[in-house]
């Protein structure tokens, strides 16, 4: 569905023509199609479809107001967002960039990072996490994972820090965050700089601090696939420092200080630091805006859909599931970003799942020492063995709202036929 015309420049909407609308039409159903599965139907790693067609009103109203104002980037919409995004997490500063990688880098330079310090990081994680970190001028040092968590493990991090090291990024993955105490009191020991690659932890809390804001500060990512996505990239940077979002904000704007939400300002050419363009742009924080509204019930769902994979696949031989948070820490707000198994035999399952229609992904196939982007740091196989095993038999399953009941069994149900064939494999 795209967006209709925008209304004429002569004739804009007022603020209650456009807000009158999505408050009528935004509980519309989506269609029985989306909700109508045949037993052998597809199911998609990952789909919005019907979340789009439900928000589409409140959508298509912010939308026209990004026209009728004319200012489509670093506007009134961006600032919203960023105001709302506040709210939501408790950050004291919230600054929109143009994706998550983008928040990373410019976290990390206005945290002061100076050409070759170090920066520990997880052996396994997306990429983004240590190219973040040469593309802030660092250098990237890997940290091996819990082997039941999959985040960074204090200890191996005790052992990793080097005389170049000045900052330390654990990153919060699946369905946990990272241990941030332990990790803290690590980076206090040794004088680090702690900030949170949290890009797909929005909604996670730990001790009732929302993810990134455990240190100087953390990031969000707004990727579609991710728990609060957009029609594109976006990210946003989360902090209680006053200085540090100044910093962030400058840097994002070509080094420029401040906004202006006129149609067209006289923008000052003053800039107070080398900076980048990485201003978000004002129609995904329109989509933001929408998704936001549903943000709570969207992390519910999946808990939904989540408790119905561990109840089926629990006990299943050669399946092991990525735990919870333990009982005592569950003001952490465990958010499902995605259903991540352990399978003994991770590629074969999921080419069988394949051929059964279903998709699945890969988190992650090769461990970050080994990528050839750092082939020049000198990592060997066997120099990480927890991430080199995560990497080899972790699988994500779909995992996503508007994803059926009756689809996820479906899933469970394809998993049950391979894992319990004579020959361990196919049937």
């Amino acid at each position: 569905m795209a967006p209709t015309r925008a209304r004429s420049e002569t004739q804009p909407r007022t603020r209650s023509q456009s807000r009158a609308q999505p408050q009528t039409q935004t509980q519309t159903q989506p269609r029985a199609k989306a909700q109508s599965q045949s037993q052998d139907a597809p199911v998609a790693f990952f789909s919005q479809a019907a979340t789009f067609e439900r928000l589409w009103p409140l959508i298509e109203a912010r939308v026209h107001q990004v026209f009728d104002h004319g200012k489509f980037s670093h506007g009134g919409q961006v600032a919203e967002f960023e105001e709302q995004l506040r709210a939501y997490t408790g950050a004291g500063h919230v600054v929109g960039v143009n994706s998550g990688t983008d928040a990373l880098v410019l976290l990390l330079r206005a945290c002061g990072l100076r050409p070759g310090d170090g920066v520990l990081v997880p052996a396994y994680s997306f990429i983004a996490t240590a190219s973040s970190v040469v593309l802030a001028g660092g250098r990237p040092e890997f940290v091996d994972i819990d082997p039941v968590t999959y985040a960074m493990d204090p200890a191996a991090l005790t052992a990793a820090v080097t005389p170049a090291s000045r900052f330390v990024m654990p990153a919060h993955l699946f369905c946990r965050m990272a241990d941030m105490g332990a990790l803290a009191s690590v980076a206090a020991r040794h004088g680090l700089t702690l900030v949170e690659d949290s890009a797909e932890a929005i909604g996670m809390r730990q001790g009732g601090r929302h993810a990134g804001r455990h240190g100087a500060g953390g990031v969000l990512s707004f990727f579609p696939s991710k728990t609060l996505g957009a029609l594109g990239d976006a990210g946003a940077v989360l902090t209680d420092d006053p200085r540090l979002a100044r910093q962030v904000a400058a840097l994002r704007h070509h080094g420029r200080p401040g906004r202006t939400l006129d149609n067209f300002p006289a923008i000052s050419t003053a800039s107070v630091l080398p900076g980048v363009n990485s201003k978000m742009d004002d129609l995904q924080a329109a989509v933001l805006l929408a998704r936001l509204t549903c943000l709570d019930r969207d992390i519910a769902r999946r808990a939904v859909l989540g408790e119905v994979y561990r109840r089926r696949l629990t006990g299943l031989p050669g399946i092991t599931r990525l735990p919870l948070a333990p009982t005592s820490d569950r003001d952490t707000a465990d958010v499902l970003y995605v259903y991540l198994i352990e399978a003994e035999r991770r590629d074969a399952l999921a080419a069988q799942l394949a051929r059964r229609g279903i998709g699945t992904e890969v988190y992650y196939p090769v461990p970050l020492p080994l990528q050839p982007a750092f082939a020049g740091l000198g990592h060997r196989p066997g120099d990480f063995p927890h991430a080199e095993a995560a990497a080899g038999r972790a699988l994500a399953l779909p995992l996503y709202p508007d994803l059926t009941i009756q689809q996820v069994e479906r899933v469970c149900a394809e998993i049950h036929a391979f894992c319990t064939s004579d020959a361990g494999g196919p049937p």
